[in-house]
């Protein structure tokens, strides 16, 4: 499962934001899931503490080409050098994403989960609908970390990777 989300949440929903995420971290991480972010701070890093305290797997595909830029979560860095080109490769190789707020880069992800087939669900993220996917991948809205985390962890289990 890909958690995605804004690496310097700030305003007045920046704590929950990250309150949230660590706590979908952990739902998934409890759930044997492999938590995929982009390995950074904030949401990303969040969800991974989450994870890894829940004795999950967690991986960072990471932006730069050092390892050592993942947070001290991360227990599989991948170090691309891709810049936010590598927003392509966490969603990809998930099964379903996730995503807790986020600005610009969260939507850019959206956009590119959704063109790859891949179902998102959105935790006080951005609303986005289309009358002409309505069988294809869709935005599932959740109002808390525990529906979004049974609800990410149900579209994997059904085979939500759908034909780009």
């Amino acid at each position: 499962m890909a958690v995605i989300g804004d690496g310097d949440p700030h305003g007045p929903e920046a704590g929950r934001l990250l309150e949230w995420a660590e706590e979908v971290g952990h739902l998934l991480g409890r759930a044997g899931a492999t938590v995929i972010t982009g390995g950074l701070a904030g949401v990303m890093e969040a969800a991974s503490r989450g994870a890894a305290n829940a004795g999950g797997l967690t991986v960072g595909i990471l932006p730069g080409s050092d390892p050592a830029e993942a947070n001290p979560y991360v227990r599989v860095p991948i170090a691309t050098g891709l810049g936010v080109a590598r927003n392509l490769v966490v969603v990809t190789a998930a099964d379903a994403v996730l995503a807790v707020g986020g600005r610009y880069g969260t939507l850019s992800e959206i956009g590119l989960a959704l063109r790859m087939g891949r179902h998102v669900v959105a935790l006080s993220s951005w609303r986005l609908e289309s009358s002409e996917r309505l069988n294809g991948p869709q935005v599932h809205r959740a109002r808390t970390p525990r529906e979004a985390g049974e609800m990410v962890l149900q579209l994997a289990r059904r085979g939500a990777a759908l034909p780009a």
